[in-house]
């Protein structure tokens, strides 16, 4: 029992209508811990701003904001962790004294204790304007397992997949809020391949959260080191999709020198030196 503790994670990736309404959230958000750790989930993940809804897109600005409401349902959230004894990735916002918030994701153990926070890193020109952008990698561990947080538009930067490979990242948790287009964006085309991409050119497994509203780009899913996704979600509509996390499951790897390329060695092999292999304009 103890070396499938170490090696394997169940996690509940979840989705549900995001809105500016603080109680409607939280309601959602604690149905779903109850559904997920009945399914046997130890850890459950939620999109971005979950909790909190999503500035300039839910709401307008940050006037009248009730963010002691918004603290009241996160220790309830937390409470509620305690009691089913399972990790959350809980998308919110963080509130700051002199600065605008950040989006955040906060990292809450079985315990009910906030034990580290993500703040999106790579905010869109339009969230600069609601948000202050956070610069930390939040690197945490479930059991032995490494794990990392990002948010939306950080997908956008392959370099942030890569740095969390070199720090030994298994998994990464990815919340997102595509959810209030009109109809078919870009993101309904480009998103899921994105996120393939990562994974399968780190060798890293992620739960990928997104919300469902008004029109849900893509549904939540989850990727193993492949690049495959073993599950999705519904379009349009809630729900909690299971999935396990085996370290010792054996995934194609295609990129063999991987290690060698991080460190600079952009080649395979070694490298010969003759004239012809240097005359780059012979026949």
């Amino acid at each position: 029992m103890a070396t499938r503790q170490q090696s394997q994670l169940t996690i509940a990736t979840c989705q549900f209508p995001v809105s500016a309404n603080i109680n409607r959230n939280a309601a959602a958000i604690e149905t779903q811990i109850v559904a997920g750790a009945q399914q046997g989930a130890e850890v459950i993940h939620f999109p971005e701003c979950a909790l909190s809804g999503y500035a300039g897109v839910d709401f307008c600005d940050w006037s009248g904001f009730n963010w002691n409401l918004l603290a009241d349902h996160t220790r309830r959230i937390a409470t509620l962790a305690k009691a089913h004894r399972v990790w959350l990735l809980l998308g919110s916002t963080h509130p700051l004294k002199k600065h605008l918030p950040h989006n955040c994701v906060y990292v809450i153990n079985p315990s009910g204790k906030i034990v580290d926070r993500y703040d999106k890193r790579f905010c869109t020109d339009k969230d600069l304007r609601f948000y202050s952008p956070g610069n930390y990698s939040c690197h945490f561990q479930i059991r032995r397992i490494n794990c990392a947080v990002t948010i939306c538009h950080d997908v956008r930067y392959p370099e942030l997949f890569r740095h969390h490979k070199q720090s030994g990242v298994s998994c990464v948790f990815q919340s997102f809020y595509n959810a209030r287009a009109a109809g078919k964006t870009d993101h309904s085309v480009i998103m899921h391949p994105t996120i393939q991409g990562h994974c399968g050119s780190n060798h890293m497994w992620s739960s990928v959260a997104n919300a469902c509203g008004f029109y849900q780009s893509w549904p939540s899913c989850f990727v193993v080191p492949d690049g495959s996704i073993t599950g999705k979600l519904h379009q349009h509509r809630s729900g909690v999709l299971i999935s396990t996390l085996n370290l010792k499951e054996q995934y194609r790897d295609a990129s063999t020198f991987r290690n060698n390329a991080m460190r600079g060695i952009l080649h395979s092999g070694k490298v010969v030196k003759e004239a012809r292999s240097q005359d780059r304009k012979c026949l």
